[in-house]
């Protein structure tokens, strides 16, 4: 069990750049949390695993309760040390060599592509991989595969918020200043966002800004988060867009638009206008439940700060509308003269942990490393020119991440799919069908830390390396590029990711240096390939990062400081301004009605992470959040049937799930909150809505139909042809 102690002072410990059996088996290696994209830092002391938080900008000396059982995973019982392969697909998983694995795997990928070309086999990746895993394995896709069939996990995470910053500014990145400016903010409105359970260290840089009453919250629950604000707002789920629109309503009409910013750097309000003038606070108070007065209240406490912020996340990202909707903050934004104005701006909270760099360098179905898009004539030759192949010899776009999940094992789609640190039967919508295209596929690999239910259903299962066992580096929600290092060595028979493609890669036939293996080779790679690009990492090395140096992207050359206020002096569009998007509300893609008259949202907890695979693992976190719970106002709950603590059975079109009752009388009394950390028939992604964005390719987690029932609604249903 991993232990915690105070924070550590930076002459104690050995630099950044520590490894395994620098100083000695006592040495303390500097590192950074396996978790989230805030990437706190830490120590670990290598002989005895001893986890320590270190004083950093963006934690300073805090870690949250996942963070201090980080270690835990290294040493469970539940960790993955050997490979294992079904000898046929009904047979359990059995412990077989790396040889005959690998073997397996390559001659069976050999098979298909020959019978049914490149595209029938298929990528998913992870947001928490390393830059150099996620560019190693978009280029192992596209050129030892030959496939267009890869995307990845963070598809469903910052898609909707990736896409409508480049419309906005040219260029994505989550955050285009260091969280540390927050700590000087008169005003912060948060959207979607609950840090004090999903990051609790980025809640002390809002501290300032709750106590003098600026901290604005939009969320359907009173989290924790909003328990802080001066001005909570609680927005029917799915109408973020309408409120997005009336309180630009509001700015206009209230005289608080900044003319001389929208008129200097931006372009494109006046048809942004048109459509939010149909959108009145009044007409949005009947849409949304919240009340004109405070949409009004909002804006002005934003427009009167000195220095204000707005953030957006997960929970106004994540529906059919995400990308309209975020684009509608961005224009409040503007409006109100934020983006790239010193001591204010707009950003959005990453949640993985690298969700950052792992939507940067090639893994996503339509883009090339440095943030490159697939379809660019210039950049697939300046790739292709890194790699050493013909850019014609390039795969083009493939299908999103939940497309991709649904064509499995169809006439045209994959017959197999190689999974890398990701749990698609936890974490995709409408679970229960992307099982089911996993078991019709003629080959399912699956290479992670811990068995989870998706390698439970693989043909092979790679057991790899964890985050204190090797060297890489992330990209955290403020764009800075970090290096964890390699502390302890893994078990014997445990490889890393890299060396887990470069194996397959040359069984495919290709050269064995073009797929290397050491982290640090590839980053040299993963540089002149992101060299020139929006996300331009070629100044950054390794060797920067052990010295300490703060890189925030993009760094185009050695010597350059980095980047960690963007738009200072212009947008990342030719003319240099940001465009205004004119969006418009058409609402939720399923309603409630009478059959499902409750309003479902998904999100997450303070003790688990993701799908829950690690943390699902670890005794204290467990012990805090075992299993999923249902958070429902008391006056639903007793129409159903059902008390505080009860098992419930909550239904939507697609599923039904089972939860614990929990009475929350802040909950709206028209929706219900599921955690989707939770496996079998606790998924919350049993019941979510996979429609996706027309935009993003986001599914829409945060809002379907749904019932909340005592018994399961099958029983019902012949309890009432019965009578």
């Amino acid at each position: 069990m991993s232990q915690v102690t105070a924070p550590r002072a930076p002459e104690e410990i050995v630099g950044e750049g520590g490894t395994a059996d620098t100083g000695g088996p006592g040495a303390e290696v500097a590192t950074h949390c396996p978790y989230c994209a805030l990437q706190c830092a830490m120590t670990v002391t290598t002989r005895t695993l001893e986890v320590a938080p270190r004083d950093f900008p963006t934690n300073r000396g805090g870690l949250c309760q996942k963070g201090w059982t980080s270690a835990t995973v290294l040493t469970s019982p539940g960790r993955l040390t050997t490979p294992l392969a079904r000898p046929r697909r009904d047979a359990p998983l059995r412990p077989v060599s790396w040889e005959t694995a690998l073997d397996r795997i390559a001659a069976e990928l050999r098979g298909l592509r020959a019978e049914h070309g490149p595209d029938s086999v298929g990528v998913f990746g992870g947001g928490g991989l390393t830059n150099e895993k996620a560019y190693l394995l978009g280029k192992f896709a596209r050129v030892a595969l030959g496939t267009s069939q890869i995307d990845y996990n963070g598809r469903f995470c910052m898609s909707s918020a990736a896409a409508a910053g480049m419309r906005a500014f040219g260029l994505d990145r989550g955050m285009p200043f260091p969280v540390a400016d927050l700590g000087a903010a008169d005003a912060v409105l948060l959207i979607g966002a609950n840090p004090s359970e999903t990051m609790p260290p980025f809640v002390g840089h809002l501290r300032r800004t709750a106590d003098r009453g600026g901290l604005i919250v939009i969320d359907p629950r009173r989290t924790p988060t909003a328990e802080q604000a001066a001005l909570h707002l609680q927005p029917t789920p799915g109408t973020d867009l309408a409120l997005a629109l009336g309180m630009l309503h509001a700015a206009v009409l209230d005289g608080l638009v900044d003319h001389a910013y929208v008129q200097s750097r931006t372009s494109g309000l006046d048809a942004a206008w048109r459509a939010a003038a149909a959108w009145w606070p009044e007409r949005v108070e009947r849409v949304t439940g919240v009340s004109a007065a405070d949409q009004h209240a909002a804006v002005r406490l934003l427009a009167e700060a000195d220095r204000a912020y707005v953030l957006t996340a997960r929970g106004t990202e994540q529906h059919s509308d995400g990308a309209d909707t975020v684009s509608a903050w961005i224009n409040l934004s503007l409006a109100l003269g934020l983006p790239g104005t010193p001591g204010a701006g707009f950003g959005c909270l990453t949640g993985q942990g690298n969700g950052q760099g792992g939507r940067e360098h090639g893994q996503k179905a339509d883009q090339l490393p440095g943030y490159r898009r697939l379809d660019d004539p210039a950049a697939r030759a300046h790739v292709a020119g890194v790699w050493g192949v013909d850019p014609a010899e390039l795969p083009g776009p493939g299908r999103s991440a939940y497309e991709l999940l649904d064509a499995l094992g169809r006439d045209d789609g994959p017959r197999a799919l190689l999974v890398f640190g990701s749990n698609p039967v936890v974490s995709a919508p409408r679970a229960a069908h992307v099982q089911e295209r996993l078991a019709a596929l003629d080959l399912l690999v699956v290479a992670d830390v811990v068995l989870s239910e998706t390698a439970e259903a693989a043909d092979v299962v790679l057991p790899v390396t964890q985050w204190a066992e090797e060297d890489g580096t992330m990209t955290s929600l403020e764009g800075r590029v970090l290096l964890r290092r390699k502390a302890v060595d893994p078990p014997p028979r445990v490889r890393s990711d890299l060396d887990v493609l470069h194996g397959l890669a040359v069984r495919l036939g290709q050269p064995p240096e073009r797929f290397p293996v050491v982290a640090d080779t590839v980053f040299e790679e993963l540089r002149a390939a992101s060299a020139g690009g929006p996300a331009d990492y070629s100044g950054i090395s390794h060797a920067r990062l052990r010295a300490g140096e703060a890189l925030h992207w993009p760094v185009p050359h050695p010597t350059h400081p980095g980047t960690p206020r963007m738009f200072l002096d212009s947008f990342a569009h030719a003319d240099g301004r940001a465009r205004f998007v004119a969006v418009d509300y058409r609402g939720p893609a399923e309603p409630p009605d009478a059959e499902f008259p409750l309003v479902l949202t998904t999100g997450r907890v303070l003790a688990q992470y993701q799908s829950g695979a690690q943390t699902r693992l670890i005794p204290e976190l467990v012990a805090v959040s075992g299993e999923a719970h249902v958070e429902v106002h008391p006056d639903t709950a007793a129409r159903a049937g059902l008390a505080e603590g009860a098992t419930a059975w909550v239904s939507s079109r697609r599923g039904v799930m089972q939860a614990r009752v929990r009475c929350v009388p802040s909950m709206r009394p028209d929706v219900l909150f599921l955690p989707f950390h939770f496996p079998g028939v606790q998924r919350a992604n049993l019941l979510t809505n996979p429609v996706l964005d027309p935009v993003s390719r986001m599914p829409e987690f945060k809002v379907c139909a749904a019932r909340l029932d005592a018994a399961h609604p099958a029983a019902i249903q012949r309890e009432g042809e019965v009578r």
